[in-house]
This record gives structure tokens, sequence and C-alpha cells, in this order.
């Protein structure tokens, strides 16, 4: 055995006595070595008695002598989802135009006999429609392919055709019958489609799932403490926190059912979407709790946020468990400006845009 094997034989057996080094491990020390011997002069070392097997290990301090653990949380983010397609950008307003005229102009001209049997009251209501409109379509403003104008169809700019506003005002005023009765001509009212501003947009009523019809609004509650939040609770049995991980996926799906229940009450039709959570948060406490009992120490919690939806109801906070003094339900922004910035950044990226 060379010097060098010898050196690095004793070097291993120094860390780690009762290890064996396998003829890799040997290799890459005995390089190591070498490398530095070139480099400096050469150092004798002496030989060191290992240490005995049955040594007594130092004394553990107070936060080595307590298993670590952290409450397990399921938080609910419980969500009505939009109602309303998202209104149109300005680009696809003006696409959507286009591609209805270009549309019209390739039908041209119009076989009207095709939908409107000649004599029938469609043909005599088309007849009188047609000489308003001057086209086919109903809703995509006034043109006349066959007269002197026909090479003008290009919508100028300030042009309110292509608003979905405009269009409805157009298809309302299209959709009218009118009926004779002697000489005089009525008009009978179509009814108009509901608004796409709810009245608890308009009153500004934050606890209406009517509101916001376009966007996801979550449900937020007010804790004890005056701050804003989502609902949670422990995993495990009902008045109890379980303290470890070795749960299975259904404890957070039950965990999350109960929480919803005894927070918002029964009123509300719910749905856990999915048996796994959607986002993860750890949460240190300033100071840890020590259960001398036990011999636990509680550094702080683990929660998993659970996604469910409402179909049905309202919340109703009469009779649940957690102190909840008021709920809201708002959308992403509103979320961001209500809560703590370190819950925001707990749930802010599994929150959708919309």
């Amino acid at each position: 055995m060379t010097r060098g094997q010898d050196a690095v034989r004793r070097l291993a057996w120094q860390s780690k006595p009762s290890t064996p080094l396998c003829r890799t491990c040997l290799s890459a020390l005995q390089t190591r070595l070498a490398s530095a011997s070139t480099s400096a002069s050469p150092i004798e070392t002496a030989p060191i008695e290992p240490s005995p097997s049955n040594a007594a290990p130092p004394p553990l301090t107070s936060s080595q002598s307590h298993a670590t653990r952290y409450k397990i949380k399921a938080c609910v983010l419980l969500s009505r989802p939009p109602l309303l397609t998202r209104t149109l950008t300005p680009f696809e307003k003006s696409f959507f135009l286009y591609q209805r005229r270009l549309n019209e102009r390739l039908a041209l001209p119009f076989t009207r006999y095709f939908y409107y049997q000649r004599g029938t009251p469609g043909d005599v209501e088309w007849k009188r429609k047609i000489k308003e409109r001057k086209t086919p379509a109903r809703d995509i403003g006034v043109y006349n392919a066959y007269g002197t104008e026909g090479w003008n169809d290009e919508v100028l700019v300030g042009d309110s055709t292509s608003e979905p506003g405009e269009q409805v005002e157009r298809l309302l005023r299209d959709a009218e019958v009118e009926s004779k009765e002697g000489d005089v001509v009525k008009k009978e009212v179509v009814e108009r489609p509901m608004p796409r501003v709810s009245e608890a947009d308009r009153i500004g009523d934050l606890r209406s799932l009517d509101r916001r019809l376009e966007r996801t609004v979550y449900l937020v509650v007010k804790t004890p403490e005056g701050g804003w939040g989502v609902s949670g609770g422990g995993v495990g049995e009902e008045g109890e926190f379980a303290y470890g991980l070795s749960f299975a996926c259904l404890d957070y799906v039950w965990g999350a059912e109960r929480v919803i229940v005894q927070t918002g009450g029964v009123n509300m039709n719910t749905w856990v979407v999915g048996n796994m959570p959607i986002g993860h948060h750890v949460l240190n406490y300033p100071r840890a709790i020590v259960n001398k009992d036990k011999g636990t120490e509680l550094r702080g919690e683990k929660i998993f946020f659970m996604k469910a939806r409402i179909l049905a109801g309202q919340a109703n906070l009469k009779d649940n468990k957690f102190g909840t003094e008021d709920f809201q339900w708002l959308s992403k922004e509103e979320i961001q400006k209500a809560f703590h910035p370190r819950d925001w950044n707990a749930v802010k990226n599994i929150l959708p845009e919309r």
C-alpha cells in the first residue's frame, strides 16, 4: 500500500469510521490528496484514534428535545364561474363586423324567395323592412350594392356600427311588428334583453352573487381579527386538528366540505372540484408552541387550498363555527386589495385571470 492510499484510508476512518469506502470513492480521495500534495509541502498526519461506538451523544437542546410538527389545514377557494362571455376588444369588434359584411357582399344578390314564399305575411314584412335597412343584414349598417355609392362600403372612423349596444338597438327596431287598426298603425314593442351590468354592480353590493357576471368571484370571509381571507380549518375529525402529513386525498376533500358547511351554512349547493389540492402554503409562527405532555413542538401551519364551485344558494354566517363576521364575493383584483400581502402571495398564482 502506498503512502497516499494509507493517508486516504486514515482520513476516511477519521470522518466516518464505520462506513466502508468503495473503490470509486477511494480513488477520488486519493486523486484529491495527490493534487494537494503537489501544490504544498507534505504534511505528516498522526494516527487518530476512532471514537468508541458506545460513546454518549451530545445533549439535545430545548428545541431538539421535541418533535417538530405543523398543523395541517384545508382552505377552500369557493368560486362562482363567469355567467357571461367577456366584452370584446376593439379589434375583435372590428373583425367580427368585417366578417359579417364580407359574408353579406358575397351572398349578393339575395334570393328572398328561397326563404319567403310569395304573398305570405313573411314576404310582406320583408318588403316593408328592406326599404328601411336596404340590406339583408339587420345589424351591420345600411348598404346598397346597386346604387351609385356601391363602391363605398368602408366603415368610417368613429362609426358605432361595430358596437354591441348599437347592434342590439338595430335588432330591436327591426323586430318590431306593425299592426293596423283602421287608420291607426301600432308597433308591438319587443322585450329588451337583460343588461350586462347587474343591479348589484350599480349599487355596489359585494355580497351578491349577481355581480361581476363576466368574471370569476370568490368567497372571502372576515376573521375575528378583522382581516379578510378564505375559509379554512384543520384536517381530521370535527373539532380536532391533525398533525403530520400521512393523510389520504379524501381527507382534504372531507375537510373542505366540512369547512364550507361550518362557514357558510347548509343553504349552499357546492361541489369540491377534484381530490387534489391546487395550491400549498407554509405559514411559520413567530414562536413555536411546545406541548410538553405530547412532546411536540408546533412550528406553524401547512395550508392546502382546495377548489370548489357554488351551484346555487348563498352563504349564511348565522351559525358559523369560526367566528366569521362578514363575507364578500370578490374578483381577483379585488382580492389583491383586500388581502394581506402575505395571504395574497399565497393565492395569486392559483387564481385564474378571468
